[in-house]
């Protein structure tokens, strides 16, 4: 019988070397620990050349990467970077595969914000986190070192969710928007009747079900799914709104959600890039360096990044 997702066989690897590490307590640390684990065994060392440097910003935890070389006359171009795990696992530590190669690959400051997690802190928490920060490096780019017109953001599933909803705010209050927006395999509140939902129901590393069991530790009040902040998808205008670049996974139930914000940004008249990673699943990204496919959605990615701080 054929498999409905048939990956190469590097992905299959790295799927299967992933689902590995199995939580050791069925409740909430437990999880925490076995994805921290994960994370630790697909974390190479970091680049040459890098500035690391974990302090607090709006009394947010954040890593800072800078490079090592002299400040640009206007400050280094920079991306906050919003780490996934459905709002409920993922660090500092998690993404440092991530953060420390677009640093040292894109030449540009990276903070990465280690905002507060579910069941502990449901939304807004991590939404508020995500929007001060942002807000304070914008006050504080001279202190930083960074050109507060270069600065994007940036984020992979929950974090592509925080980083639109960010942007939502701030076009609402009238600030000045993100010189471009990154999206990558985003949950953005797409309806449970899209196609990709039962397409890849079962997909590996998120199946619907898991989808909805992230929802509800997150949005712990009724109506917090219709509301914008929560899940992008909920707005009723997508207009003036960052340049986006939207990358989704084909096996991956929600990639749907980000082909959805894709065109609502269009129709807007939003510029944004869309990319579909063709054999890909959720959170492949960690796989950067084992899979063609997936150096290959990297490689897109610092060329849209790169775009937006020019």
């Amino acid at each position: 019988m054929t498999s409905p997702y048939p990956l190469s066989p590097a992905m299959a690897e790295f799927v299967a070397l992933t689902l590995g590490f199995t939580a050791e307590t069925p409740d909430i640390n437990g999880m925490r620990e076995a994805y921290s684990r994960m994370c630790r065994a697909f974390t190479p060392e970091r680049p040459p050349g890098l500035n690391v440097m974990d302090r607090s910003v709006a009394g947010v935890p954040v890593r800072c990467y800078r490079p090592a070389g002299a400040v640009p006359e206007k400050g280094w171009p920079c991306v906050v970077y919003l780490h996934g795990g459905g709002w409920v696992v993922g660090n500092l530590e998690s993404h440092d595969f991530l953060t420390a190669a677009l640093a040292a690959d894109l030449n540009a400051v990276i903070i990465a914000v280690d905002y507060r997690l579910a069941p502990e802190f449901p939304f807004p928490a991590a939404f508020d986190d995500c929007l001060a920060v942002w807000r304070a490096v914008q006050r504080a780019s001279t202190e930083l070192n960074v050109d507060p017109q270069r600065v994007a953001i940036a984020g992979d599933s929950a974090g592509g969710n925080l980083a639109a909803a960010v942007c939502l705010a701030l076009r609402d209050a009238g600030d000045t928007q993100p010189s471009g927006q990154v999206l990558l395999y985003p949950g953005l509140g797409g309806a449970a009747d899209l196609p990709s939902r039962s397409e890849c129901a079962d997909a590996p590393l998120l199946s619907s079900n898991d989808i909805e069991c992230y929802r509800a530790l997150y949005l712990t009040h009724r109506g917090q799914e219709k509301l914008p902040y929560a899940m992008p998808l909920m707005a009723n205008d997508f207009n003036l709104l960052a340049p986006a670049f939207i990358a989704v996974a084909q096996y991956d139930p929600l990639r749907d959600d980000g082909v959805c914000y894709h065109k609502a940004l269009k129709n807007a008249g939003v510029h944004s890039e869309f990319y579909l990673g063709a054999g890909l699943v959720h959170g492949c990204l960690r796989a950067k360096g084992k899979a063609a496919e997936v150096d290959a959605l990297y490689s897109r990615l610092i060329t849209a990044l790169r775009g937006f701080l020019v």
